[in-house]
């Protein structure tokens, strides 16, 4: 009886196996099926043990967290983002202090604008995208771009790399550094690739144009970028690439430490 028992459990193990496979996609239409990342099913929401603080891992890198505070391009701090805390995967984050080690020697301290972005942030991001009587801050983030164009354009998108743990948005510092003032909601803004002195005040280097500037001028090798801005941008991109970080070329604030700990994962839990 055991044998029969047996031969029928493999003949059901079989089975299941069939059906599996004549559920996948063939090779035909595995291109078109949908990545892990644009399933339906709610990204996690518990922090896994490989994020950190980066705070933990190097606590001289400076951080000034602007989507928990209106001075980002929605104008209101952003969900998801409950303290101005930098997490980052392990890996990334001691790469990122691997860097900051050769940024200091030279007089210089890495400053970070954003780290790990809750998938509930870049919702937000999406939704303020599609409200077009939303123009509150246009003048300094978007000034040559009509906001009808934020998605075609990819300046706006539904999944982000910063949702993964590996991607931060970073720029240099002179030492000493001087702190950066508030924002002050209402306060008259200025276009965000003006000349440095005219731009909200920031200090990190002059990198050609602020952070989150919706504008050709902020690709990294724009041509247009000359001089001191040029060699401040190549400096933060040559730095940060010999730690293992690869920049996306449409913004010269934005890079992935590879390879990333979680390629295909996007991640809620907030930041705290």
């Amino acid at each position: 009886m055991w044998r029969i028992a047996a031969a029928l459990r493999g003949l059901a193990v079989a089975a299941a196996a069939l059906l599996t496979l004549t559920a996948l996609p063939s090779s035909a239409s595995a291109g078109t099926a949908p990545p892990p990342s644009a399933s339906s099913s709610p990204p996690p929401s518990a922090r896994p043990k490989e994020f950190v603080a980066l705070r933990t891992v190097d606590p001289t890198i400076l951080q000034e967290m602007r989507y928990f505070t209106p001075h980002n391009f929605t104008g209101v701090p952003v969900d998801g983002y409950r303290r101005p805390t930098c997490l980052l995967t392990r890996d990334a984050a001691r790469a990122l202090h691997r860097a900051q080690r050769s940024f200091l020697r030279r007089g210089f301290s890495l400053k970070v604008y954003d780290c790990y972005r809750p998938q509930r942030a870049v919702d937000q991001f999406v939704r303020w995208a599609k409200d077009l009587g939303d123009q509150r801050m246009k003048a300094e983030f978007y000034p040559r771009v009509d906001k009808t164009r934020l998605f075609d354009d990819g300046y706006i998108a539904a999944k982000s790399g910063h949702s993964r743990g590996s991607t931060l948005d970073v720029t240099l510092v002179r030492l000493p550094a001087v702190p950066t003032r508030p924002y002050v909601p209402g306060e008259p803004l200025t276009p965000c690739y003006g000349p440095k002195p005219d731009r909200f005040p920031d200090n990190s280097l002059d990198m050609g144009t602020g952070f989150d500037c919706f504008d050709t001028l902020a690709h990294t090798l724009d041509p247009r970028i000359r001089g001191k801005q040029r060699t401040n941008r190549l400096l933060l991109k040559k730095g940060l690439e010999r730690a293992g970080f690869v920049n996306l070329p449409e913004e010269w604030w934005h890079f992935t430490f590879q390879p990333e700990t979680f390629p295909d994962t996007y991640f809620d839990f907030p930041v705290e």
